[in-house]
């Protein structure tokens, strides 16, 4: 949200057991992460905190507020109403719009990534370091104290020998000195009497723990012991369910995404828009078998589908081409054919290299550009022959947008004889970048081929961890993205929603019919009422009981509170007096006590 948030400092009525005083209370309970806790989203409805028989509808209201609710109601219908439609992409909160006055005084953790921040070669002025830079440094100048924590191995980078060294890494990055903090290990949660040292520190290598990869729920809590906001700034671990990006949601107060983690998100979405037509995808590397979900969606999105690497070979042995079967994959010839018969219907082509550069299995390894007719005669590719890469080209000269995805890579032990073909496959997308297409580079290999041959490498959309696009691809949803808090999808015009913005608010999640808030609404002129209620059809015709009526004081919003209540509230104007819950089930950290409102 845009504008500053105003805590709510109200009492908040649960099952019949009141807690006072700061947000906290309110907020760990509507919170994403009490339905993974407890197994199932918990379920709202109303409850009476007011005696509400004999609620009428009051059907006056001046012209001005019909007038105000009715463009309200339109906005509502056209915005409001579509929060949700993205389930793979839900909208999330993020660090650049959490408010800044709930990190102060706070202990906050940074999930960061470590082939970012400490690769071998560190680029600086790359958006992805300074991003990931930028989200430590903004905490450093908001929050009490900062904790680091990633995984890394030697191959990263050869001076990564321990959490020693990562600290010196990080501190020389950072120019802020990263303490090294052993606790994990000892399987104790740390005090917060640790943390007087200094403001930043590092936990241990995650990579020595199996827990971190099992997700176990006894080690996300160590993770977790004394934080206060948990932040997420490793988007290339996305698809991956970890203690240290997924379990630890579960025992965070708020967990948010960091600025590096945003802007892949953003990359992501410009990646699979399909706006742009022709689209055509070069689709690289192995294992069919396992992304045919994935290129069926290609297929069925794309106007055209070119496959280089060992992946062709699979679709040319399903196209009847004579392919060794010591270059076939396995359970590879049905995935082949359900990709071939998706693109056969929708009439788009099917793109295969008809030559390759090939060592011949003969003594002294003779290199020779052979037709792909020719490869069952004892000739092993090791590369894209000059026909292959000259149709390539003729294909995409018309495209608005290319994606290119997976390495030009075959499986030979030779393919380093000639390897010039990812280079001019490159080069051809950076000529199309040059003519204004929307190119979308995807794959560490591909990514890296295009960085040395591109002079416009910046203007391409860059992800280059594969993994995460082919899940998504598949239909699959990202773990490490839905374990973050959710925010209210739309800007809300509090203006356009009441009459008088700055009058306190009382606050009903599950608000059903509306009955309740309309009797208070229509008794109670000085307070402003907002409905939150899951069923949207419910909150339709709440509205269009607002609209008949002209009720200058009461609103309501379709939306999950569980999950949007912070961001919601946290816009509104004025003071926040009263929130009203009724849960279904019993919730385990609280006791049901008698309690009455007067």
């Amino acid at each position: 949200m845009d504008r500053t948030v105003n805590p709510v400092q109200a009492p908040a009525f649960l099952n019949g057991s009141v807690f006072y005083g700061c947000p906290s209370a309110i907020l760990r309970w509507a919170h994403p992460k009490c339905r993974s806790c407890f197994g199932k989203r918990l379920e709202l409805t109303r409850r009476r905190l007011f005696a509400a028989r004999g609620a009428r509808l009051y059907l006056r209201g001046d012209l001005v507020a019909v007038d105000r609710v009715k463009k309200s109601s339109i906005e509502y219908e056209t915005g409001y109403l579509c929060e949700g439609k993205s389930e793979n992409f839900p909208h999330i909160q993020t660090l650049k719009n959490f408010p800044k006055e709930e990190l102060s005084g706070k202990v906050v953790m940074v999930r960061f990534d470590s082939s970012i921040l400490l690769g071998e070669k560190l680029d600086k002025n790359s958006l992805a370091v300074s991003n990931a830079l930028f989200t430590v440094q903004y905490l450093l100048a908001t929050a009490e104290k900062v904790i680091l924590v990633s995984d890394w191995k030697r191959e990263v980078s050869s001076k990564l020998l321990d959490s020693q060294s990562v600290s010196d890494i990080l501190s020389s990055l950072l120019r802020r000195k990263v303490v090294s903090l052993k606790c994990l290990s000892c399987g104790v949660p740390f005090k917060r009497e640790l943390l007087e040292e200094a403001d930043i520190f590092l936990l241990e290598n995650l990579s020595g723990f199996r827990k971190e990869v099992a997700n176990c729920p006894e080690f996300s809590e160590l993770l977790s012991s004394e934080v206060d906001v948990f932040v997420n700034d490793s988007f290339s671990l996305s698809h991956r369910v970890l203690a240290s990006t997924v379990g630890i949601s579960r025992f965070s107060p708020a967990c948010v995404a960091g600025f590096q983690f945003e802007e892949s998100l953003r990359e992501l979405k410009r990646v699979l828009n399909t706006d742009k037509r022709p689209y055509i995808a070069i689709i690289g590397g192995a294992n069919i078998h396992g992304k045919a979900a994935a290129l069926k969606r290609l297929v069925s999105e794309c106007d055209g589908v070119v496959f280089v690497g060992m992946m062709s070979l699979q679709i040319m042995h399903a196209l009847e081409y004579s392919i060794p079967s010591t270059l076939l994959e396995p359970r590879s010839s049905d995935a082949a054919v359900e990709v071939i018969q998706s693109a056969r219907y929708r009439k788009i082509p099917i793109i295969t290299p008809k030559d390759f550069w090939c060592i011949n299995d003969s003594p002294g390894y003779q290199i020779e550009v052979i037709p792909a007719h020719r490869l069952g005669e004892g000739w092993v590719p090791v590369d894209l022959g000059p026909r292959s890469l000259d149709e390539m080209d003729s294909l995409l000269s018309s495209c608005k947008k290319v994606i290119w995805i997976g390495p030009v890579k075959f499986k030979s032990s030779h393919s380093s004889i000639c390897t010039d073909g990812a280079s001019k496959v490159a080069q051809i997308v950076d000529r199309l970048a040059q003519r204004n297409c929307e190119i979308a580079i995807v794959g560490n290999k591909a990514c890296s081929t295009m960085i040395k041959e591109s002079r416009s490498s910046a203007s391409c959309s860059v992800i280059e961890n594969a993994s995460v696009v082919w899940e998504v691809l598949k239909g699959r949803k990202l773990p490490g993205l839905l374990a973050l808090d959710r925010a209210f999808p739309f800007k809300i015009d509090w203006t356009m929603a009441y009459r008088n913005p700055a009058q306190p608010l009382v606050v009903d999640i599950g608000s059903g019919n509306g009955l309740f808030l309309f009797g208070m609404a229509s008794r109670r002129k000085d307070q402003n009422f907002l409905g939150l209620e899951v069923n949207k059809k419910l909150v339709r015709r709440c509205l269009d009981g607002v609209h008949q009526s002209g009720i200058p004081n009461g609103f309501f919003i379709a939306t999950n509170a569980t999950s949007t209540f912070r961001s919601i509230v946290s816009s509104y104007p004025g003071e926040v007096v009263l929130v009203s819950i009724q849960v279904i089930e019993k919730l385990p950290f609280c006791q049901p006590v008698k309690s009455s409102v007067s």
